[in-house]
């Protein structure tokens, strides 16, 4: 009976650890809010009070299941709501970061961590680069959530945190793949990645191409959602056995789906899914930040006094270099712009495409690590080279540019004076008044006491329409009926065709799926 006991008493321990850490989480998440500064930075803390608690856990995870785990519900959650009209208008900005600050950073970090370790193999400082080299997307979302800024920027960084992931992690597996292997050969890998990539892509449109038909099937939102998380998971196994890129082939797929999604998924599923997904991506950045945190203990004890401070300086030195190379690729891409457009090479369409000084330098304070460095960090192989001080300065850049960063970006923000001119505003006020104009003509026949009154609804909803030109959103709360549904099912089909016409974007079109979703589950829909 003793063994039972005991294992039965750890089994307590763990499931109290989970919940008290959870509940930690949501204080941290609250209070970050309150103080109006991204909740990633109080994880990143959180985690590192964690590792130094003498009494905590210290929970393992198999390296392979890291990124799987981490990062594929996270990038598809990401890319569903990702606009590809946004990310055309902002290809130049978004694909020279995603490719040349993403190449820069890992090409500088290496060379600084060879400085200070010289028998640090290259691939394994290579390695280290592409793991500290990716900004992470939630922590830049929960700033911008909170001030407004130009619409164009946030576009720009949105793009570059969905596909800069990419890009590092493609370099994080040829310079793991180098070490593993010991003799790697461009000549030998670059048919390989090139295929590799292609079939990403590839792979990506047709998953999201025969999917939907399957799971429209599914009907109830318990079942259906575990069947979204399923899918999402499987996609990323199978692409990984198949030599594909799983970020990429995960990214291609979301976006995919998000186009036909909306018209597929009735309100009923599609509400609760956006919850339980928003949920999950919360719940996932907890884990990550602890469970690194919990890394940190065993390689901090393994360590004498004299290598801690020398790491110590090291992660410092690799922090400083992470945040300068981002700020002086912006610079020189920002000036390099304005001389091709003074000598009349380079004509963008939007002025704006060339971002102001200020503009520049917020977009270079936006370039927080989080989840995915974490994550691939997490994911190196036990025995590789120099991997507790990978580790260590993972976690170490990350802290770092959350705290450094994610604290004084909001108060850049204001001294800045950056403001938006709320284009999504403009659109959905468009749009509202083009879908409520297709609703009031779908029952504009009808003769009966009810199809009038909801005709005084919706042209009393088009008269707000008209005198809120940023689309100030109406309650939704409607009677249930069926004409209401028919009228619904109206105004949905405008907004898919603005949509698909890119008169408006995804941004616009979702706040208006949101306000359809509640004025048709309010009608029994």
């Amino acid at each position: 009976m003793a063994p039972l006991t005991s294992v039965s008493g750890i089994v307590v321990s763990t499931f109290e650890w989970i919940i008290g850490l959870l509940l930690g989480a949501v204080a941290l998440s609250a209070l970050a809010r309150r103080i109006k500064v991204p909740y990633p930075a109080f994880l990143a803390i959180g985690g590192a009070l964690v590792a130094f608690i003498p009494s905590s856990p210290s929970w393992a995870l198999e390296p392979d299941l890291a990124l799987a785990l981490f990062v594929a519900p996270v990038l598809m959650d990401a890319a569903f709501d990702t606009s590809l009209r946004d990310l055309r208008n902002n290809w130049v900005p978004v694909s020279t970061l995603v490719v040349a600050a993403v190449g820069l950073t890992t090409v500088g970090v290496a060379f600084v961590a060879h400085r200070l370790f010289p028998d640090m193999p290259w691939a394994a400082a290579v390695a280290l680069g592409a793991i500290v080299a990716p900004p992470d997307a939630a922590a830049a979302v929960a700033i911008l959530s909170q001030v407004k800024l130009p619409y164009r920027m946030v576009k720009v960084l949105e793009g570059e945190s969905l596909l800069n992931d990419a890009s590092s992690l493609l370099i994080y597996r040829i310079a793991v793949g180098a070490v593993v292997m010991e003799h790697l050969k461009w000549s030998e890998v670059a048919p390989a990645i090139a295929l590799g990539l292609v079939g990403s892509v590839l792979a990506g449109l047709l998953v999201g191409r025969i999917m939907p038909s399957i799971m429209e099937r599914v009907r109830e939102a318990p079942s259906a959602i575990i069947v979204q998380f399923a899918t999402t998971f499987m996609i990323w196994i199978a692409a990984e056995h198949l030599g594909l890129s799983g970020i990429l082939t995960i990214v291609v797929y979301a976006i995919t789906i998000a186009q036909t999604a909306p018209a597929r998924m009735p309100a009923r599923l599609r509400v609760p899914s956006y919850a339980v997904w928003e949920t999950t991506v919360f719940v996932l950045n907890v884990l990550a930040f602890m469970l690194i945190g919990m890394q940190m203990r065993p390689i901090w004890t393994r360590l004498d006094q004299e290598v801690r401070w020398e790491y110590c300086v090291a992660a410092a030195w690799i922090l400083l270099t992470v945040i300068l190379v981002r700020l002086l690729w912006i610079t020189f891409y920002r000036t390099t712009l304005r001389v091709l457009i003074a000598h009349g090479i380079y004509h963008p369409k939007d002025p704006k495409q060339v971002a102001s000084p200020k503009g520049g330098l917020i977009i270079s304070w936006c370039g927080m690590r989080g989840l995915v460095t974490l994550a691939t960090a997490f994911a190196l192989p036990e025995n590789f080279p120099y991997r507790d001080f990978i580790v260590f300065c993972a976690f170490a850049v990350v802290l770092g540019t959350l705290v450094i960063q994610g604290l004084t970006l909001r108060p850049l923000i204001l001294a800045f004076g950056l403001k938006d001119d709320d284009p999504v505003g403009v659109e959905v006020a468009r749009a509202r008044a083009i879908a409520y104009r297709a609703a009031l003509d779908a029952i504009e026949d009808d003769p009966s006491e009810e199809a009038e009154i909801l005709r005084l609804e919706y042209r009393a909803v088009l008269m707000r329409a008209d005198d809120d030109p940023h689309g100030g959103i109406t309650n939704g709360e409607l009677p249930a009926d069926p004409l209401r549904r028919r009228a619904i099912e109206a105004a949905r089909k405008s907004i898919f065709g603005l949509r698909a016409t890119e008169v408006i974007g995804d941004d616009a079109f979702h706040r208006l799926e949101e306000e359809l979703d509640r004025a048709e589950l309010s009608a029994g829909g």
